[in-house]
């Protein structure tokens, strides 16, 4: 039997980047949101043994380092079956470019194998198993709008907001995220060579406050809130002071990338951001009308740029199963 499924890409709305912990990584703050391009994935289960990943794009690992691959070898062995799996990747979007494409080609693998072989695991289960293999992918088995903290796997689904449109902008530049955090680190310690983890942490509270105050505006039942107002929510979550720290790092290195996100506030964007450590720049807009035409404006001076909206949770599982 072979399923296929959507796998679509992520936007990080804010990023902001916390001590670092023993285990190697950082801490994280994070909004997730799911957005409306994608890969393709096929997942054929058969009689054997064995995982086989085929992918037409040169950069994309056949292997056991496939998150692909190491998902689907960690899921039937705690199903407890053997058979043979062959996992097929359109790869339409692009590999190590912040939109988290890998993450989410893994977190539909999971959910294609689990209909290929008409079993399911624990919701808890699957969320231990996504957080093992990668630090993104159990955003991917929520989707929406989505909290990410710890090293950002660990993750909660916000309410539901309206789509927004958006604009993305792919510049050629490959950015290594062990690379950008390891030049995090060392510009935090030349400026500050006294960070403590507490200073930190502190760091941490300061995006925490503005999204708190974004949460009980918008979440709440409480009289004078703001549910009834034009202007969608998301834009007034970025409005909060949030930033994504990688920015600090990776724009300095690659000129380009703070070009494109000019470029995109040139055009219109209400706001605009890298997206998890890049490349990949993004622009909110205020209409799809005004996203095609900023899109357009891009690409006639020589960006790769492409207008696409926001999902919801429920747009997120619907379209996933859609040819």
């Amino acid at each position: 039997m072979t399923v296929s499924v959507r796998s679509f890409a992520k936007i990080n709305l804010g990023l902001r980047i916390g001590a670092s912990r023993p285990d190697g990584f950082h801490e994280l703050l994070t909004v997730y949101q799911t957005i409306a391009l994608d890969d393709v994935i096929k997942v054929k289960s058969t009689r054997g043994t064995g995982i086989e990943i085929s992918c037409s794009h040169p950069r994309v690992p056949g292997d056991a380092s496939n998150t692909c691959y190491r998902i689907v070898e960690k899921a039937m062995s705690t199903l407890g079956m053997e058979r043979r799996i062959t996992i097929d990747i359109e790869k339409r979007l692009p590999v190590q470019g912040g939109l988290g494409g890998g993450s989410a080609n893994a977190a539909a693998t999971l959910v294609a194998l689990e209909r290929a072989m008409k079993r399911s695991l624990p919701w808890q289960e699957k969320l231990r198993l996504a957080a093992e293999v990668g630090s993104d992918i159990p955003l991917f088995l929520i989707g929406g709008t989505v909290l990410g903290v710890g090293r950002g796997e660990q993750v909660y689904p916000l309410e539901d907001l309206p789509p927004i449109a958006c604009v993305v902008v792919l510049p050629e530049a490959q950015i290594s995220t062990a690379r950008a955090f390891a030049e995090w680190d060392r510009r935090v310690a030349a400026r500050d060579s006294k960070l403590t983890p507490a200073r930190a942490s502190d760091r941490m509270m300061e995006l925490g406050r503005g999204l708190s105050a974004w949460l009980s505006e918008n979440y709440s039942g409480a009289p004078g809130g703001k549910r009834g107002r034009a202007e969608n929510p998301l834009l007034e979550l970025v409005r909060a002071g949030i930033k994504n720290d990688f920015e600090e790092v990776v724009f300095p290195e690659y000129p380009e990338l703070r070009e494109g996100k000019l470029a995109l506030e040139r055009a219109g964007a209400k706001y605009a951001s890298l997206s998890g450590s890049g490349s990949t720049l993004y622009g909110l807009f205020a209409s799809k009308k005004a996203a095609a035409a900023a899109a357009a404006k891009l690409r006639r001076q020589g960006w790769a740029a492409e207008a696409t909206v926001t999902l919801t949770r429920g747009q997120y599982w619907r379209r996933m199963f859609e040819g």
